[in-house]
């Protein structure tokens, strides 16, 4: 994968509070049974990614409300796109849909229909959680399988959802870790997420006190070393990204929020 894709693909990831899937810690985390959901219908973000002094891409992430075989889920809509001069040199235009259940937060049917650079792809997965399955439909190379995939696992998307609605990710202490599984493509992945405490951050809004993560990843030709992506995300019941930075081999790449509408609790700024 090119250094420019694997930049592009993690800010997606990393912006949907992603590196994602089921969310398990010491504390034993797990969704809140009161107040589920901590998102509602109309919730819609921007984040703007730089590279250097580049303003290299633009991504949205909305949520509504829909049906799927008469069970009720949130259909996540994430487009990103790179824009102005960055776009001449690597053109980027991704979109990915993700419907899950509105009871569970479980990912049932997820799209990925991409063009970076030239190299495209469209995947349509249907999960089967009952029977542990993933069933792939390669549109491009007109292919289908199934693949086994970890219990309650997450896309792309959806975790970065059901992430927020875990009741004991606020409660994480310095130096604590959360451990993370996704689907995507056709693997199954896990990741690590460790929490190093709190700081204030600087932003177009205003000052954002902002829980602060690692998400651990492989170092070599892309990043600088395993601990070189820098998570903040915003330390209130809105639980919403609001930086990251990542250190590469050549230059760093930061991703800020750029607008928001229709968050279900009130964003705390400090004045």
């Amino acid at each position: 994968m090119s250094r420019i894709k694997f930049i592009f693909l993690l800010s997606f990831l990393l912006t949907s509070f992603g590196i994602l899937g089921q969310a398990r810690s010491d504390s034993k985390a797990g969704p809140s049974d009161e107040n589920r959901n901590v998102f509602i219908d109309g919730e819609w973000f921007q984040f703007r990614i730089h590279y250097g002094i580049l303003n290299a891409s633009y991504v949205t992430l909305g949520l509504e409300k829909d049906t799927l075989d008469n069970v009720p889920v949130f259909h996540a809509k994430g487009y990103g796109a790179t824009t102005g001069i960055a776009k001449f040199f690597y053109k980027v235009e991704d979109y990915y849909d993700s419907y899950f259940s509105e009871e569970s937060g479980l990912p049932l049917w997820f799209i990925r229909n991409i063009n970076e650079g030239g190299y495209t792809k469209n995947l349509e997965i249907k999960f089967d959680h009952k029977k542990r399955v993933a069933k792939i439909n390669d549109k491009k190379n007109n292919k289908r399988q199934e693949i086994k995939i970890n219990p309650n696992a997450q896309d792309l998307i959806s975790a970065f959802y059901y992430l927020r609605n875990v009741k004991n990710i606020s409660q994480m202490k310095v130096g604590e870790s959360v451990n993370i599984n996704m689907f995507f493509d056709a693997e199954n992945y896990l990741f690590k997420l460790k929490y190093l405490g709190t700081e204030t951050l600087n932003t177009k809004f205003g000052q954002i006190q902002c829980r602060k993560y690692i998400p651990y990843v492989q170092s070599g030709r892309v990043f600088k070393a395993e601990e070189s992506v820098t998570l903040w995300v915003s330390n209130d019941q809105n639980q919403i990204p609001i930086r990251f930075q990542a250190d590469l081999a050549i230059g760093s790449i930061k991703c800020d929020l750029e607008n928001f509408k229709n968050l279900k609790y009130p964003f705390e700024i400090e004045l």
